[in-house]
């Protein structure tokens, strides 16, 4: 009986420290060093309405602002996957397809070749809150056309919301949407 009870005591012990004490010093020590990310780095509007986060990437309809990649969770911040198909499975080949043709009525001025394949493909984690520079550029003459800003302002636009690779040299440069398309929306309200 002695060692049952001291493994139940050693067992609610553990439990504390380890699920209730280290988890609210972590979260203490987030909460003084790093405020806004430790509340999941919330993005607000000019009115302190919370818009979004600027790491979970949120899916943007209308065609006059910056587009996401394909999520295959809809953008639903609980559901996180991906088919991960093989590149010769037929499923995703036809929603390939798809995403061309979609892309084509909305992009006219952008030829099939040059569209950039994170465009058409989905993320592993169905969240990205981020494009390629390339396809932030591949929708500039969309929304040049349907908003009247000038490309040459969309192409600043874009290169301010671009981070380089990490140290300089880890992953690739990325464009982050949720404060690009904030940033398109107190454009056009000039």
């Amino acid at each position: 009986m002695r060692t049952i009870y001291a493994s139940l005591r050693l067992s609610l012990l553990l439990m504390l420290v380890c699920g209730l004490f280290y988890n609210m010093a972590v979260t203490g020590i987030a909460q003084v060093i790093m405020p806004e990310r430790a509340d999941g780095s919330l993005l607000q509007d000019g009115e302190g309405t919370i818009i979004g986060s600027s790491l979970i990437g949120q899916l943007f309809t209308d065609p006059g602002y910056f587009q996401s990649r394909i999520s295959s969770t809809g953008y639903a911040a609980d559901a996180s996957g991906s088919t991960n198909y093989a590149p010769t499975h037929p499923d995703l080949a036809a929603r390939v397809d798809r995403s061309l043709a979609d892309w084509r009525q909305a992009n006219p001025e952008v030829p099939a070749g040059q569209v950039p394949g994170d465009l058409l493909t989905q993320s592993a984690s169905g969240l990205d809150p981020h494009i390629s520079p390339e396809a932030a550029y591949a929708q500039i003459p969309r929304i040049s056309r349907l908003s009247g800003i000038a490309q040459d302002e969309l192409r600043a636009l874009v290169e301010r919301h671009t981070e380089g690779r990490v140290l300089g040299f880890l992953g690739e440069p990325v464009v982050w949407l949720l404060p690009l398309n904030l940033d398109l929306d107190a454009r056009k309200e000039q």
